[in-house]
């Protein structure tokens, strides 16, 4: 059955679509399949640069990694990322197209439809399975017109769906009949059954809400999939995860305290996920209006996907402050990417490339400043910190030349060229590379720096996998994989059966 698709859509953001789909990739290649993961549009300012240089929502570089397979422009089309509360960025097949407002991207959307269908044939053609995931919600019927995210694309594609709903957040049997009622009939024709997400407790007491779901859709269950707490092990796709749990604690005692400010456009937060999977570390995301702690031992100022708005916003939680008392008492700074730009002494948009034009003093910590422009680079890099000599790879995406005396201190080597700058002092310092923290050398040696610490023993990567094949076991316990694969079919051929074979 070569080319078969299946769609999760969600009954609202957030149900776990993003987790269900890298899981069940995992799952599937286990089992022989050549399968692939497919968003035809998402919003999400965590991404990740692929092989041939664009970028995709870092979910899907996830769910790429769960297939064993690199990831590639053609598995994330459309990438929203938003700049403010009514735009965001349009990246098309990995490239920056322009920003647009809200209401003008609902008009684009019928213009983008023939590239999503592309990228989609495309790895139809190579895959034995193509796992779709939708955004939001298809009940979001004021956005149905031109949709390209959920029923509108399904529709297009002849893709077979299945509907998500999360139990955590309580009222799902409410969430998946209204859903249903909501969609037309040729969608709810498409529909070829349901998931309950997130269980806790006896999955047998939710028995009769299967039966009420029946009764009311005709819709079949595939499962009832029990909360997976290791997931907070893997990359989460967007700021809600913050939102929910602005502390990883720790058991030990001499921890090292790691202190984030959650900034309004934070963008890649991910790169703090190996320093809140080590045991002796403590990271907190620093709400809004919030001090930073004064006991804190390192801040990282994340990415930004407005960097001088989010400069602004810094300043009016008197975060610059805090961060200014830090450094006075020897405290350790490190900014990454748009965080590394704010060290500077300033930050010029000129042509607006990130909002309205203008430019913005820094924190002045770093000698250096930076112009943002109209170029995107994005590119895979590996090379070595140069304070420690460990290795570090990951990738650059970011807008802006830095320029100034302060590069003269570089922070790390790629070859040739040199990336980052570091105080005088050796206590302050930023970069471009998204991922430094992942490489486990860097990250002992880097945080040995900060207090004394045993041998770090943390595997980031080797956790990262065993955790999804863990996820891919916990799929197989609670779902019905073989009649998952069933209810998929080849694009353009409803009606036809298939089987796992």
């Amino acid at each position: 059955m070569r080319g078969a698709a299946l769609m999760l859509q969600g009954t609202g953001s957030d149900v776990g679509k993003s987790l269900l789909v890298a899981g069940l990739a995992r799952a599937y290649a286990r089992r022989g399949l050549a399968v692939r993961p497919f968003k035809p549009q998402n919003m999400s300012n965590n991404a990740a640069v692929t092989a041939e240089g664009g970028e995709i929502g870092r979910a899907q570089a996830l769910q790429a990694r769960a297939c064993g397979v690199a990831p590639c422009v053609d598995m994330n089309p459309v990438l929203l990322k938003p700049q403010s509360e009514t735009g965001a960025q349009v990246i098309v097949r990995g490239r920056m197209r322009g920003t647009a407002a809200a209401r003008a991207y609902q008009n684009l959307k019928a213009e983008l439809l023939p590239a999503v269908l592309e990228s989609f044939a495309r790895l139809a053609a190579a895959a034995d399975l193509v796992l779709v995931e939708g955004a939001g919600s298809p009940a979001e019927v004021n956005l149905r017109a031109g949709d390209i995210a959920n029923m509108g694309f399904a529709e297009a594609a002849d893709v077979p769906v299945v509907l998500v709903g999360d139990i955590d957040r309580g009222g799902v049997i409410a969430s998946i009949v209204g859903t249903w009622t909501l969609l037309a009939p040729a969608e709810r024709a498409r529909l070829a059954g349901v998931i309950i997400n997130k269980f806790r407790g006896d999955k047998t007491l939710f028995d009769d809400g299967l039966a009420a779901i029946a009764a009311a859709t005709g819709l079949r269950a595939f499962g009832v999939v029990p909360f997976f707490p290791e997931a907070a092990h893997l990359p989460a796709e967007d700021a809600l995860a913050l939102d929910r749990a602005q502390t990883s604690r720790s058991k030990t005692v001499r921890a090292i305290r790691v202190a984030v400010p959650h900034l309004a456009r934070i963008a890649n937060f991910d790169d703090l996920d190996p320093l809140r999977a080590e045991p002796d570390v403590i990271v907190s995301f620093i709400a809004p209006g919030t001090a930073i702690p004064g006991d804190t031992d390192l801040i990282v100022l994340p990415g930004s996907k407005a960097t001088r708005a989010d400069l602004a916003f810094l300043r009016a939680q008197g975060w610059d402050i805090d961060i200014a008392a830090h450094v006075r008492r020897g405290g350790w700074v490190v900014g990454l990417c748009g965080g590394y730009q704010m060290l500077g002494r300033r930050i010029d948009d000129p042509a607006g490339i990130e909002g309205p034009a203008g430019s913005s003093d820094g924190l002045g910590l770093l000698d250096l400043a930076t112009e943002l422009t109209g170029d995107k680079t994005l590119r895979a890099v590996s090379g070595v910190d140069l304070a420690t000599g460990a290795d570090v790879r990951g990738y650059e995406m970011h807008v802006g030349r830095t320029h100034g005396p302060g590069l003269a201190r570089p922070m790390l080597r790629f070859g040739a060229r040199t990336d980052g700058a570091v105080a005088p002092d050796g206590r302050v310092m930023g970069c471009y590379l998204h991922g430094l923290f992942a490489a486990d050398g860097f990250r002992h040696a880097f945080l040995s720096r900060l207090r004394t610490r045993e041998a770090g023993s943390l595997a980031y990567e080797a956790m990262i996998e065993a955790t999804l094949d863990r996820l891919a076991d916990h799929l197989e316990a609670h779902l019905d994989l073989d009649g998952l694969y069933a209810a998929a079919r080849p694009a353009g051929t409803s009606g036809i059966e298939s089987g796992i074979g």
